[in-house]
């Protein structure tokens, strides 16, 4: 697995910025019963299991992932139901059938495997468990001032992803992902992020500092490769930025689906 984003400050607040944007509307319909024993696979540096925790505060939770460096960023939280548990999705530590529930959260857009990872993951849920799949889709994105540029800037990201072996359109593709690997009852709903100047705190939070700030951090990979020239790569980062501006809209659909084994 290649994260194309990177591992630096900035893409930690960015992940930052972004859970706790859209707290109500990822999270709203989330929640697990005391005593229940659940698994978020790739937490990072633990953006949304500050959310899972808090929700369910009589549950425990398992939160893996692959980097070190993210997990001490996550314990640094102090979370205390949560214990960070450095572990590869391809490679669980887990004794078949050992949770009650899945979280996945923003993970199998960087997977080339998807499918795997989903079957790798019900087997170590309980008969009956439940699996929550939530991942965006940057084919989705929409804006007003519309702009070629920015539209080509998205693309170098998409492309970039699907380079490393991921695929940050994946959204549209949980239900079929979700009932190949065998879940059972699965319901996929999407979530949709509209800003316009009546939200001020979705214009900051989301649209500059989660989704624009995404684009612009592959600039240099993104130019260093020919996908784009630098200055119309800056042109795109502009025009999405002056979405964010005095009559500007912006709207962004999530995916989150939900099966049971």
């Amino acid at each position: 697995m290649s994260y194309v984003h990177g591992y630096d400050a900035r893409e930690s607040e960015r992940l930052q910025d972004q859970a706790g944007a859209l707290v109500e509307l990822l999270h709203g319909d989330t929640a697990y019963p005391a005593g229940a024993r659940v698994l978020e696979a790739g937490c990072g540096v633990g953006a949304q299991t500050v959310t899972l925790s808090a929700r369910s505060p009589h549950a425990h939770f398992t939160s893996i992932d692959l980097s070190e460096e993210t997990l001490e960023q996550a314990r640094a939280r102090g979370l205390p139901n949560v214990e960070f548990v450095r572990a590869d999705i391809f490679d669980l530590p887990f004794a078949p059938a050992s949770f009650d529930h899945v979280f996945v959260c923003f993970v199998l857009e960087h997977l080339a495997e998807p499918h795997e990872a989903l079957e790798r993951l019900k087997a170590v849920l309980k008969p009956g468990g439940t699996i929550t799949v939530i991942e965006g889709d940057h084919g989705s994105a929409y804006f007003h001032p519309d702009s070629a540029a920015a539209h080509e800037a998205i693309q170098c990201q998409v492309a970039l992803q699907r380079d490393a072996g991921g695929d940050s359109e994946i959204g549209r593709r949980l239900y079929p992902l979700l009932t190949e690997a065998g879940f059972a009852d699965v319901r996929v709903s999407p979530r949709v992020v509209y800003v316009d100047d009546s939200r001020p705190d979705l214009v900051d939070a989301f649209t500059r500092r989660t989704f624009t700030a995404m684009i612009e951090g592959v600039r240099e990979l993104a130019v260093a490769s020919g996908m784009i020239a630098a200055e119309r790569f800056d042109e795109g980062v502009r025009d999405l930025y002056r979405t964010a501006e005095g009559g500007g809209t912006f709207l962004y659909t999530f995916f989150k689906g939900v099966g049971r084994r």
